[in-house]
């Protein structure tokens, strides 16, 4: 295998314990990869505000690195906070997208700066703080807040009713932006052409890594791009199956077990790979 030189990471169920915390020997066996060589990548669905906290657990706000945030629409350097790339969903289909959420009677949420916006109160959102810390503020011109234009739609529910409403958003503005759940429960709508494979395909051409030397770990579908794009794809033991199917290599270990940890050990620092 070639030696890896980037290490692109998701959050959530997968560098994250249930607890939402990263455990010391995940930390440690981060740094060393690093002292190595290997320049981080964390990759999330999350916006930055939401990233900073790990970012700088990790020490990465010290360090040469990079935060992939709202799954792949903003990419910014953790050491220096330049953005390398910042884009928009177009207003056409994210109109469409919430006139038709809307319409099937599902909320929608838009996330900026530390802020999440919703266009209605549901459960949903209420989880959704307490895993990322934002603020929660119920916008009641929703729709203008959508023309004005955001990074992307988040749009919650029940697994079972959220996948017609994707079939048919799918259906209409399909080839206008990129739809997939990041959880069973979360449907989102982002620019066209735009996920994390896309954008640690950027950050390796900036840094002239080529992918052969990249190595993604994930758990959900919204790590799907990244993992098949990346040289080494990795999904978790706790990882979605459909993740397992694409996946190079698949841990024995989860998020609770140093899952991430135990493949650093294994495939970038040599022990017993």
């Amino acid at each position: 295998m070639t030696a890896i030189r980037m290490l692109a990471i998701d959050l959530d169920d997968t560098l994250l314990r249930s607890d939402l915390s990263i455990s010391y020997r995940t930390r440690n066996t981060i740094k060393r990869a690093e002292a190595a060589g290997v320049v981080v990548v964390l990759a999330s669905g999350r916006i930055p505000a939401a990233m900073e906290r790990y970012a700088r657990l990790l020490g990465l706000h010290k360090r040469p690195g990079y935060l992939i945030c709202n799954n792949g629409t903003l990419i910014q350097e953790s050491h220096t906070g330049n953005v390398i790339a910042d884009i928009q969903l177009p207003a056409s289909a994210a109109l469409t997208a919430y006139d038709l959420a809307s319409a099937e009677g599902f909320s929608v949420q838009i996330y900026e700066d530390d802020i999440m916006y919703i266009s209605r109160s549901n459960e949903f959102a209420d989880y959704d703080q307490k895993l990322t810390g934002l603020r929660q503020v119920v916008v009641e011109n929703f729709r203008g807040l959508v023309e004005s234009g955001c990074h992307k739609l988040l749009i919650p529910g029940d697994p079972m009713i959220l996948r017609p409403l994707e079939s048919l958003l799918k259906t209409y503005i399909g080839q206008d932006a990129t739809i997939f759940t990041s959880k069973p429960y979360f449907l989102e709508i982002l620019p066209p052409k735009t996920d994390k494979g896309t954008a640690l395909a950027m950050v390796a051409e900036k840094l002239t890594i080529p992918r052969e030397a990249v190595l993604a770990v994930g758990d959900s579908m919204n790590d799907e791009a990244m993992i098949r794009w990346a040289g080494v794809g990795v999904a978790m033991a706790n990882g979605d199956d459909r993740i397992k199917d694409i996946a190079a290599l698949i841990t024995d270990k989860t998020n609770d077990d140093d899952g991430v940890a135990d493949i650093i050990e294994r495939y970038i620092l040599g022990k017993g790979a």
